[in-house]
């Protein structure tokens, strides 16, 4: 298990870590969505030391890694740009990751390479942006860690490639019980393969929730009125569009108490919409798209 207990980080004049707390458990995927800025890069490379907190502690395993440097050898971070080594040969990096971790596994790695069909060139900087980011991976799950820690993992990708990859990781959290978590603005892959979702706005976590009790907290409508919806039941949504007296809505609550909310607005008609990431992340952080 990995827990993120109070840890906070101020860089110049801005607070960029709160307060972060949080846990991950072993076989599950954690997706950390919030907009640019929010902190999630920091904490990913928190969580491995790459910054030291101003206060708090992440242990892994019950061992702290700020006072246990052999903690960090279960995990692994991957960052959303692998520059720091487009200038080595792809089997200077695979001797170094050995050296790094105990565990990594030259044969699966080129297992992985073929799989992929990734060739083995004299210098990573020849590989496309998508083949870099792919290579990382590769990288990373080859060395057999118990966490693995992405950012933006699938940018650059085809979608092909892409769609390959979340099965893969799927795969590995099932087969190996390793814990990833991923930082993200892919709100449509974390529908596929989260478990947990951590919101984070301004350095807080705002949210915490697991996927599997989304649909059972939330409803979306698509309700019309016969002038326009009345400001008692407005209080009591979010509006994610509005097209004269056709309102597109989002509540959160106990399913029954809500259903019974809009019967008493007095819609001419409504209809339940399916509910997707997007909607509920439009309506927590504000604005049109946590993407921006």
């Amino acid at each position: 298990m990995i827990q993120v207990q109070n840890v906070s980080k101020t860089m110049g004049r801005q607070t960029v870590l709160k307060e972060i707390t949080f846990n991950v458990g072993k076989g599950t995927i954690t997706g950390v969505v919030g907009r640019n800025g929010a902190g999630k890069t920091t904490l990913l490379r928190t969580m491995v030391s790459i910054v030291d907190p101003d206060q708090g502690t992440v242990m892994v395993n019950h061992r702290d890694i700020f006072k246990d440097p052999g903690s960090k050898q279960s995990v692994i971070y991957v960052s959303d740009s692998v520059e720091a080594l487009k200038n080595h040969s792809v089997s200077h990096i695979v001797s170094l990751y050995t050296d790094i971790y105990p565990n990594f596994d030259r044969q699966y790695f080129q297992e992985l390479m073929d799989r992929f069909q990734i060739p083995t060139v004299k210098k990573v900087k020849q590989y496309s942006k998508g083949r870099k980011a792919l290579f990382a991976l590769i990288l990373a799950f080859a060395a057999k860690p118990e966490y693995v820690l992405l950012d933006e993992p699938t940018d650059g990708l085809d979608i092909i490639v892409k769609k390959e990859m979340m099965r893969f990781m799927l795969d590995e959290v099932a087969k190996e019980d390793v814990s990833i978590i991923i930082a993200t603005h892919r709100l449509d892959e974390l529908e596929t393969l989260a478990d947990q979702i951590l919101v984070i706005k301004d350095g807080n976590i705002t949210e915490t929730f697991q996927l599997t009790d989304l649909r059972e907290k939330y409803k979306k409508w698509q309700v019309v009125y016969r002038e326009q919806m009345p400001e008692s039941f407005m209080k009591n949504v979010y509006i994610l569009q509005q097209s004269g007296r056709v309102y597109t809505c989002l509540a959160e609550g106990d399913v029954t108490t809500l259903n019974a909310e809009l019967e008493e607005s007095a819609p001419l008609l409504y209809d339940e919409l399916p509910l997707s990431l997007e909607d509920l992340f439009i309506a927590k952080l504000g604005g049109e798209s946590i993407a921006e």
